[in-house]
């Protein structure tokens, strides 16, 4: 029963869709598929993360701290009231946003942003409600710490385990990046959280001193990408090396991922850090030299694009690509660049099995690509 519904929602989504696409259409030639790219909507300023509604509508964030209905025929909601105080500096701001896994029932909400606080800022996550235009109920069920006065790295997509639990993804904030290899501060970390913001009872330092309970995995620079395998429920990720050496990696219980121990990039402007490896700490399962500057991240397991299903799919800042990844197990096979031509910084698979891309800019867009008959 709950396949057909999400079928049966997925067709409404594809008919509303289909029907309110503004007429502005590109024809790209990939390796497997000529696609279809068409402009959803437009006039947001630097979007950074998208949710799909079962009504056609979607949730979309603006960096400059606005929360939006996107609605079938790509018109743009006023901005949604009641979020808390946002920082809007450098690449802070309102970034991602995540329906509860009961949705259906509760209608709530967490999003993840850039908190004000005596010190600085830095990344927090909140739980609210969405009523009609507005939000209510809100909890901040997470505040990394410590506070901090940076504009940089700041992490923020968010994922459901399999459990329920919530990650978050965090970065090393720039200047403190050396943190990101203690276990008393989140720089640098991917946290596992209940949704009420407690400790997840998987997690590994729970009973650890001078360690905080809900850090899940450490030694990270700062992922912007992140999605649950759809067969093994395993967190993958992908985060910003410096100047080369953007890594995917499965962020696993425990494990040391080695930023800034050990690192495929160098310097901005040149000069070595660490080592490309070192006991103890993990390989990436792929890396990027020079930097793609990664953002947004989706397994593809939908019946649109038949020949990328289970591909991993991850968006370019610095190229304004749409990155297509093979897989075997934990390794990748192949890898496509797909130009789209402006910075992608989300990257979703909608209930219509199309593609959806958020693009980095000013006037930002919604595009969704689907194949060409």
């Amino acid at each position: 029963m709950n396949k057909l519904i999400k079928t049966l929602l997925g067709s409404i989504a594809l008919l509303s869709w289909c029907t309110g696409l503004a007429a502005q259409t590109t024809e790209i030639k990939s390796e497997k598929a000529t696609i279809q790219l068409d402009v959803v909507s437009e006039g947001l300023e630097h979007p950074w993360g998208l949710a799909f509604l079962a009504d056609g509508k979607m949730l979309v964030t603006e960096r400059a701290g606005r929360l939006r209905y996107v609605n079938a025929d790509g018109s743009l909601s006023e901005p949604l009231t009641g979020l808390p105080d946002i920082t809007v500096a450098g690449q802070g701001g309102l970034l991602d946003i995540i329906l509860h896994p009961q949705f259906a029932t509760n209608n709530q909400i967490f999003f993840s942003y850039n908190e004000p606080g005596d010190d600085g800022s830095s990344t927090a996550v909140a739980r609210a409600t969405l009523t009609d235009n507005a939000i209510t109920n809100l909890q901040v069920i997470f505040s990394a710490q410590p506070k901090f006065a940076s504009r940089h790295h700041f992490g923020g997509r968010l994922v459901f385990a399999d459990n329920g639990d919530l990650f978050i993804t965090l970065g090393d904030r720039g200047q403190r990046r050396d943190d990101a290899q203690t276990l008393d501060t989140h720089h640098g970390k991917v946290v596992r959280v209940k949704t009420d913001g407690s400790p997840s009872a998987t997690n590994p330092y729970l009973q650890q001193d001078n360690a905080l309970a809900d850090v899940w995995s450490y030694g990270h620079r700062n992922i912007q990408g992140a999605a649950l395998h759809p067969q093994t429920q395993l967190l993958w990720t992908h985060e910003h090396g410096p100047q080369g050496g953007d890594e995917i990696n499965i962020a696993r219980a425990d494990h040391n991922y080695g930023w800034p121990e050990i690192t495929y990039g160098e310097e901005y402007g040149g000069g070595k850090i660490g080592k490309t490896n070192q006991q103890g700490m993990e390989q990436p399962l792929h890396y990027w030299v020079p930097s793609i500057a990664p953002s947004g991240m989706a397994f593809y397991t939908g019946d649109l694009f038949k020949p990328w299903q289970q591909n991993l799919l991850v968006g370019s800042l610095k190229f304004g690509q749409l990155v297509r990844l093979e897989l075997s197990d934990e390794k990748v096979t192949h890898e496509e660049r797909i130009m789209i031509g402006q910075r992608i910084r989300d990257v979703r698979q909608g209930p219509d099995g199309a593609v959806y891309l958020l693009t980095d800019q000013k006037n930002g867009q919604i595009l969704r690509l689907t194949p060409k008959n």
